[in-house]
């Protein structure tokens, strides 16, 4: 079993809109559409489960009936920060599935999540037992210690930029947010970190650039511009 959880909890306050963004209209489609859509097409995913925000369950249960997304059979309530709603969704799927089903966390917001980065992510879970979407930092890299100036560098192959999906065994991501109840942990900023914070060891899957998180407005209009795109014809793959 392949589960899709995502995570759509949030109130998205540094988009500064009068709704979430995960239910924002893009060239009349919610954000989280599209996301659901890219699972739904998927042939190795078997369920998605959605961490709503709440009050907004009703919404997202009338857009996935009009955009036909037959997959989603569960939705969560969200918690108060990320790592308590992802809590949230993975218990509830413990209650339903058996523990060495695969579940891929993933962000509702990042919509532009391609087939190959999902079958990578669960391929490399299967065979390593976690799977954490990264991409290469291209960037030169400096360390600030008052936030205005630098005089360090960071060598840039040294760093790894993280996205989701990040894939478990459902048995294995719940015995790790029971030991960080256990710890204290209670705030961590995403399931790769609380791995590292509790000494796991993470494995990489390939993601890429397009798979944009949309927190701002600039990256909205960023997914617009990716949504309309079409590749040169002269481009090599």
């Amino acid at each position: 079993m392949n589960i899709a959880l995502l995570i759509a909890g949030g109130v998205g306050k540094r988009m500064g809109q009068e709704i979430p963004k995960q239910f924002i209209n893009v060239l009349d489609k919610p954000v989280i559409i599209y996301t659901l859509e890219a699972f739904q097409q998927n042939q190795n995913i078997d369920v998605i489960a959605v961490v709503c925000l709440n009050q907004w369950e009703h919404v997202l249960e009338v857009y996935a009936r009009q955009f036909n997304i037959t997959k989603l059979k569960h939705i969560f309530k969200g918690g108060d920060c990320g790592q308590a709603s992802i809590r949230n969704g993975i218990f509830g799927l413990e209650e339903l599935y058996g523990k060495d089903s695969v579940v891929l966390i993933h962000d509702g917001i990042r919509p532009m999540i391609s087939q190959e980065i999902i079958n990578d992510c669960i391929s490399t879970t299967r065979e390593y037992g976690n799977a954490i979407t990264v991409i290469p930092c291209a960037e030169a890299m400096v360390v600030t210690n008052d936030q205005k100036t630098s005089n360090k560098v960071y060598p840039r192959d040294e760093l790894k930029r993280t996205q989701t999906p990040q894939g478990f065994f459902l048995g294995d991501i719940c015995d790790l947010h029971r030991e960080a109840i256990q710890r204290g942990i209670l705030n961590s900023v995403a399931s790769v970190t609380l791995m590292i914070e509790l000494g796991k060891k993470v494995n990489f899957c390939r993601g890429s650039e397009k798979n944009v998180k949309l927190t701002t407005v600039e990256d909205i209009d960023i997914f617009k511009a990716l949504l309309q795109s079409k590749r040169s014809s002269w481009l090599k793959e």
